[in-house]
């Protein structure tokens, strides 16, 4: 943490930071099991235990991205479902292993794009913050690879935390 920082932060009163930390008592947490999810959720989870909140991991499945591929099958999706779970339960036991209340779920839905799943799940759920992790790519990079955390940012009915993830 920046000294600046650390500055400002031991001269708001400690009961200032507990009412802003209390605001976020429903966390979701959207997870695909890179560093910079892992990073995310880390983040969330602290959030959650100091505010004494409890988080929602979620893991979304985009069946179109499969289906450009020659090699798509029921097969290919099943692995997919697996590993899904797979990511969620591990986020899900680091959850609770830090005493925070979660759950997950699994978005597989047919023709959803990853922002309205997230947007959907947070609506549904009544989460009052996402906390996503972000690789922050801009230029070329963002244009070939895409954002999976902007259109979450715009489509969300809550506000979003974006947590940069490793360069």
């Amino acid at each position: 943490m920046r000294p600046e920082m650390l500055a400002q932060m031991q001269r708001v009163p400690h009961a200032q930071v507990e009412t802003v930390m209390s605001l976020f008592k429903k966390i979701l947490v959207p997870i695909d099991g890179s560093k910079t999810s892992d990073k995310a959720l880390d983040y969330a989870l602290r959030l959650a235990h100091e505010g004494k909140g409890q988080v929602r991991l979620v893991h979304c499945i985009d069946e179109l991205s499969f289906l450009g591929s020659h090699e798509y099958s029921g097969e290919l999706m099943q692995i997919a479902r697996e590993n899904g779970n797979r990511i969620l339960q591990t986020g899900t036991a680091t959850a609770k292993a830090m005493g925070v209340a979660a759950d997950h779920v699994l978005i597989d839905r047919v023709a959803q794009r990853l922002g309205d799943s997230v947007a959907d799940a947070a609506g549904d759920w009544g989460a009052d913050l996402i906390v996503i992790g972000t690789h922050g790519r801009r230029g070329i990079g963002r244009v070939l690879l895409g954002s999976g955390s902007e259109p979450i940012m715009r489509l969300s009915p809550v506000p979003v935390l974006m947590i940069r993830g490793f360069d």
